[in-house]
């Protein structure tokens, strides 16, 4: 890029930062009216509830401010390609995507999107397009290349169903095929992808897997969102009411930035707030596993006993696992769990004696309040910004500097 089309990006940030939603709700209508075969490919839950079209115009604000050095935005970039490998998205989509977000430029900017402009955006687009189709082959190379590894969508079958709470349950999905799984990252997820007869579509979504890695099968662990008919909830309904066991489902291969370090010497903490605790029950059964001298202290807020998720499996290791201390927070009264330290209210870290450590990593996992609160406390109490991992389901919408 020249210098001169560089500054016309950057003369672009205050428009993107007053009406960037606005540009990407209008790329979004024209793409799906150009292309209506790529909402096969779209969370249309996301796109109804907003989180879409926001995490898009993050995207594009932050692309925009950092136009002069974009490799500062390679961890941005790394979750995506998780992301877009997980949904088998293709170099060729990025033409689609970039012909339809320079058309919305166009349309929404009237007179100011001068041709000087157009032409400026058609380069950077060009340019983050090369990036991220780029790095997102050395996704997809790296799964091919795993033993029992894949590119794509495979299908699996549902061998089990099993009832964790009164809103959770969990599905063992095995391949098809009878070949092995690829190992992952405790902490990564799977995407699955089922055609909806009411939406006419094949709709894709992403779950944590919440067992340890075992080369034989994936389990995820689902929420039922009850009373509710929205997309975003349509595919996790589908599978508590109607998925059966034998029944098959395509998913692909695991992907994902939010996982357990590899750095065994240093005591962990893993906060969840509801079905936030998938991907941190595969973090705590593989850390009790491997690395059994650890210091682990598992921390958990949900609205009621009923609601609350593996607790049998959690009260067994803590009665187990010396170095294992549980810490469970109800909305509602409930009896006493044994073993366990039980408080009634809203998870409250300042309850929990060791913390602050400073010395500690920290896995957050829950909606986006939940996260932001207890980032906020720790990074408040001392606690480094490098020591805190932390996930929000659904497209990035928490900003936390």
């Amino acid at each position: 890029m020249t210098k001169e089309q560089k500054a016309l990006i950057k003369a672009t940030v205050p428009v993107l930062q007053e009406h960037g939603v606005l540009l990407t709700k209008h790329f979004y209508q024209r793409m799906f009216t150009h292309n209506p075969e790529l909402k096969n490919m779209f969370n249309l839950g996301n796109q109804q509830n907003g989180k879409q079209q926001t995490a898009l115009a993050m995207a594009v604000l932050a692309y925009a401010e950092q136009i002069d050095n974009p490799g500062v935005l390679m961890p941005v970039i790394n979750t995506i390609g998780h992301k877009h490998t997980s949904l088998d998205i293709r170099p060729e989509h990025y033409h689609i995507v970039g012909k339809h977000l320079l058309a919305s430029i166009s349309e929404v900017l009237g007179p100011d999107a001068t041709p000087e402009l157009l032409a400026a955006w058609k380069v950077a687009y060009e340019q983050l397009a090369k990036i991220m189709s780029g790095h997102e082959s050395t996704l997809y190379s790296d799964q091919v290349n795993k033993t029992g590894g894949w590119s794509g969508w495979r299908p699996f079958i549902v061998k089990d169903k099993v009832r964790e709470s009164a809103e959770i349950t969990s599905f063992f999905l095995y391949p098809a095929d009878g070949g092995t799984v690829a190992d992952f990252i405790p902490g990564q997820y799977i995407s699955i992808r089922m055609f909806l007869p009411q939406l006419n579509l094949s709709q894709p979504r992403q779950y944590s897997i919440s067992s340890m890695p075992n080369g034989t099968y994936y389990r995820i662990s689902v929420k039922k969102e009850t009373g509710s008919s929205h997309p975003s909830g349509i595919i996790s309904n589908t599978l508590h009411d109607e998925v059966k066991i034998g029944d098959k489902i395509d998913v692909s291969a695991p992907a994902g930035t939010f996982m357990l370090d590899s750095d065994r010497s240093r005591p962990l903490y893993f906060v969840s707030g509801g079905v936030g605790l998938t991907p941190l029950m595969s973090m705590l059964e593989t850390a009790l596993k491997d690395n059994p001298g650890q210091q682990k202290t598992w921390i958990h807020g949900c609205k009621s006993s009923d609601a609350h998720a593996f607790k049998r499996c959690l009260a067994e290791w803590n009665n187990k696992y010396n170095e294992l201390d549980c810490h469970i927070f109800y909305d509602e009264a409930a009896p006493v769990i044994a073993a366990m330290r039980q408080y009634q209210g809203w998870v409250d870290l300042g309850l929990i004696s060791g913390i602050p450590n400073q010395k500690a990593d920290y896995y957050l996992c829950g909606p986006a309040a939940f996260i932001k609160k207890h980032y906020d406390f720790l990074t408040e109490q001392g606690v480094p910004k490098e020591a805190i991992r932390f996930e929000e389901f659904g497209p990035a919408s928490l900003e936390i500097h």
